[in-house]
This record gives structure tokens, C-alpha cells and sequence, in this order.
């Protein structure tokens, strides 16, 4: 991967692979999307641009004996092609702190690049959750096709239950089957941790049930904001050009500076397996 230039940086290769590491765990603990929808790659740095199908909603299958029945027939009703973004974080590790560790044999602090990995997968979860209007990208909470609900108060009774049960039922009905997952801001997570009359369960406890486990929270939602998906591949993706990596950008003041970085996209192929609580 020469265009990351990292034969250019005063490091050896285990402290390249030491900020590696420190980079994609710090990342795993921020990224919330990777962990409910499909990731189709990684297909390289050098890939620009993918397409994104339209199948519409797919009508039921047919029956008969002889199979001469019209069956409209799955099919792409529309295809675009669309550039792949690109997310990154810059950071820089004063010459200093290189030579102290250098001399006296001490590990490299790598807090700064830590604090860039989080920024740099935090700024992923709002692609893929709230889009890019400047850029003209869609996220979950904004899709345009995508199923409306009115959200009931989910501080009273047990109306987040039934707001997410008749979500589920919604989308079964339409016969989207497999992974179900739910993402909700930090605010509607915290609502759903009370008891249950009769039932001495939490409230969370019985989405969860329903949900397989596959409940979500994110900062990256604001207040007041949920999400239910069918997070099946044939639904929806994550393309991948390159996954979070780092890279050096040279010396600055004697200072050097470097880049995380990453390519990656939202795709969505059915409008119809996202419901959005508003």
C-alpha cells in the first residue's frame, strides 16, 4: 500500500503495528453499524464508485398446477452509480515524544491517535445513520421511501413494546425475514429500563426478546430517534473500498502527521425493510 507512505515514517514496523491495533479496537468500541449491517468488501482502495440497485417491493410468489400463472418477476427497477466517500481523521505525534521513546526505550503514548480513531468512526455512524445532504447521501433515518411510524411516548405503559411490535409486524408481513435490529438514541435506551407491571421484566428485556438481542444504542441519532431495519444483505450493505486504516502525511515543523482513513458507503436495495420512528 504505497500510498500510505509508511516506509516515510520514523517507525519500525512493530510500532506501525501497535498503532494498527490501537486503531481499530479503540474503533470497534465507537461503530455501531458494522454491527447490525452486512459488509460487502473490502474491494481496495482504488475503487471509486459502486452500484446501488432499486428492487421496489417484491410481490408474493405464485401457485397453481401447470405454472402458467403471470409472476412478476424480481428485478432491478433502477440503477445508479455512486462514488464511494471517503472518512478520515488526522492526527500528529510531536518529534519529541518519538525520540524520548526512542531513547529511553519507553511506548509510544498513542492517545491522539486513539482519539482520531473515535472521531473517524463516529463520523462513519453518521453516514451511515444520518447521510451527507451536502454530498447528496442518504442514512437510515433518512431514506426516502423508507415505512413512517408515529412514535407513541415510550416513557408511559408499555408503548415502546408495542411501537417495535408493530414495527416487526409490519416488515414480517411484507415477508422480510432474518436479522431484525433496532438502533435508538441514548435517551430512548435509557426510557426502556423500567420495570414491567405483571410481567417483572424490564422493558428493554422484552424488545430484546423480540429483537434476537439486535438492540442498538447511538449518540450519533440525537434525542428522541429510532430505527428498526432488516438488516439482511439482499436489504441493505456496507461497501467497503478500504477499511480504517492508517497512513503518514509527512513532517510538519519536525512534527509528523498522519491520517486515518477509510472508504465506505451505505447501500440500500429495499426502501421497504427500514421503518423509521418519528
Amino acid at each position: 500500500m504505497d500510498f500510505l507512505s509508511r516506509d516515510d515514517a520514523p517507525f519500525t514496523p512493530e510500532q506501525w503495528s501497535k498503532i494498527d491495533e490501537v486503531v481499530v479496537q479503540t474503533a470497534k468500541q465507537v461503530l455501531t453499524g458494522r454491527k447490525l449491517i452486512h459488509m460487502y468488501g473490502p474491494l481496495g482502495a482504488g475503487v471509486q464508485s459502486i452500484h446501488i440497485d432499486d428492487f421496489g417491493s417484491i410481490t408474493q410468489g405464485e401457485v397453481d398446477f401447470l405454472g402458467e400463472s403471470d409472476s412478476t418477476a424480481v428485478k432491478t427497477l433502477g440503477r445508479r452509480f455512486t462514488e464511494i466517500p471517503m472518512v478520515y481523521k488526522d492526527f500528529s505525534l510531536a518529534w519529541r515524544d518519538i525520540e524520548n521513546s526512542k531513547q529511553l526505550g519507553l511506548p509510544l503514548d498513542l492517545s491522539v491517535a486513539a482519539n482520531a480513531a473515535a472521531m473517524c468512526a463516529r463520523k462513519e455512524d453518521e453516514l451511515i445513520f444520518l447521510g451527507n445532504s451536502a454530498l447528496g447521501y442518504e442514512g437510515l433515518l433518512n431514506v426516502a421511501g423508507a415505512t413512517r411510524l408515529e412514535k407513541q411516548d415510550w416513557q408511559q405503559g408499555e408503548n415502546a413494546f408495542q411501537d417495535i411490535a408493530r414495527a416487526l409486524s409490519g416488515l414480517t408481513e411484507k415477508g422480510f425475514v432474518g436479522k431484525f435490529a433496532l438502533v435508538v438514541s441514548p435517551d430512548l435506551y435509557m426510557q426502556m429500563q423500567r420495570l414491567q407491571p405483571v410481567t417483572g421484566l424490564l422493558e428493554i428485556e422484552r424488545v430484546k426478546q423480540l429483537l434476537d438481542g439486535n438492540l442498538y444504542q447511538t449518540s450519533v441519532l440525537g434525542a428522541n430517534k429510532a430505527v428498526l431495519v432488516c438488516a439482511e444483505p439482499q436489504n441493505m450493505d456496507l461497501v467497503i473500498g478500504q477499511d480504517m486504516i492508517t497512513g503518514y502525511l509527512g513532517p510538519e515543523k519536525l512534527n509528523h502527521t498522519f491520517r486515518i482513513l477509510e472508504t465506505i458507503l451505505l447501500r440500500v436495495k429495499r426502501k421497504d425493510s427500514i421503518v423509521i420512528f418519528e
